[in-house]
């Protein structure tokens, strides 16, 4: 998973689209008063607290990036709620959870088949867990459109050629679900629905720095240096793209594909 702390103190605010996407799952995965629950890619911990009024049970954050964690342990001041640095690849917790909830952090997997694999142990027979995740190559289409701008501009494009996406993207409801019952799950509903919102560019901008920005404009996603000033450069074109696309009235329609995925474990030996 790329590194979220430099975008920690300001992911809360940005990140309205990744939260208004997890009312959803809230609702498909519903938590009961004693469920012990692991939110797995907890960010600075927003979801979390609410998954502690939910529930009386154990409630456990993790999420790889230091300062995300960080800025949970400091955003939630409930003792009862423990948050740890740790990914979905090295989690090595047994039949612990009864419910598994993952929003917006399954397309950063690395190893998606071994998170799963993690997680179907963690979870206590009969357990649960639920994905709510962008989907599909073209996941964002204005995205797709902005950083495609990066290969028309002589400032970007011959360091955007040699980038290289980190996200784990699948196109269908059936390979997501094939993917979850290779680790032993049993996939109860999956779905990949299309979203579109109408936001101002600015707006947009925004979103795509609360998530998308921390691939695109990462130098670990690139096979090369990132020569100095890419980055400001590819704001610049990126932001001129997204202004572009407004309609009329001045805003753009933003679409996003976001799967939807609830598996249970059946029993305590899959």
């Amino acid at each position: 998973m790329s590194d979220f702390s430099s975008l920690s103190p300001e992911y809360q605010r940005r990140a309205v689209l990744q939260q208004s996407a997890s009312e959803k799952l809230f609702d498909l995965l519903p938590i009961q008063p004693s469920d012990n629950v692991l939110d797995l890619g907890c960010g600075p911990g927003h979801l979390t607290r609410r998954i502690r009024e939910l529930t009386n049970g154990t409630v456990v954050g993790v999420d790889p990036a230091e300062g995300m964690i960080a800025q949970a342990r400091q955003n939630v001041l409930d003792a009862s709620i423990s948050f740890y640095v740790c990914d979905a690849e090295s989690l090595d917790s047994v039949d612990v959870f009864d419910l598994i909830f993952c929003n917006s952090a399954f397309q950063w997997f690395r190893n998606p088949g071994r998170a799963l694999r993690n997680c179907f142990r963690a979870l206590r027979a009969h357990g649960r867990m639920g994905v709510q995740a962008p989907a599909r190559a073209d996941y964002c289409p204005n995205f797709i459109q902005a950083t495609a701008a990066l290969l028309a501009d002589p400032r970007t494009c011959a360091t955007f050629l040699r980038f290289r996406s980190p996200w784990f993207l699948l196109e269908t409801p059936e390979a997501y679900a094939d993917l979850f019952e290779a680790s032993g799950f049993v996939v109860r509903s999956c779905q990949i629905e299309k979203i579109t919102e109408f936001s101002s560019p600015a707006r947009v901008l925004e979103m795509f720095e609360s998530g998308a920005s921390t691939g695109y404009l990462n130098p670990d996603c690139y096979d090369v240096p990132l020569p100095l000033g890419f980055i400001e450069n590819a704001r610049e074109v990126i932001s001129r793209s997204f202004y572009s696309q407004a309609r009329g009235d001045g805003t753009v329609a933003i679409t996003f594909y976001r799967v939807y995925l609830v598996a249970h474990r059946e029993s305590s030996d899959g």
